[in-house]
């Protein structure tokens, strides 16, 4: 019996990516609203940088990637892909 098609499944690292900024996206929102106490306000923050901070790592992690795909032998002077307007 054929197998069917494999559908790309999502690697751990851009679930997480995702979740994270969800997450943040909801804190905010919950934040601007104003129903917070000064306690769960300060959490909240606690808890948005460190999501903030997961994000941008896997954003530069992300970059440092494409730019070993572009030249894989220099890197450092890959030119940044420059999406057509």
């Amino acid at each position: 019996m054929a197998k069917p098609p494999s559908v790309p499944v999502p690697t751990a690292p851009v679930v997480a990516f995702e979740q994270s900024l969800d997450e943040l996206e909801q804190l905010v929102v919950r934040m601007e609203g104003g129903e917070l106490s000064l306690d769960e306000s300060l959490a909240s923050f606690e808890r948005g940088i460190g999501l903030y901070r997961h994000c941008q790592q896997a954003l530069d992690q992300a970059e440092l990637r494409v730019r070993l795909l572009l030249d894989p032998d220099a890197p450092d002077t890959a030119e940044p892909f420059e999406p057509e307007s």
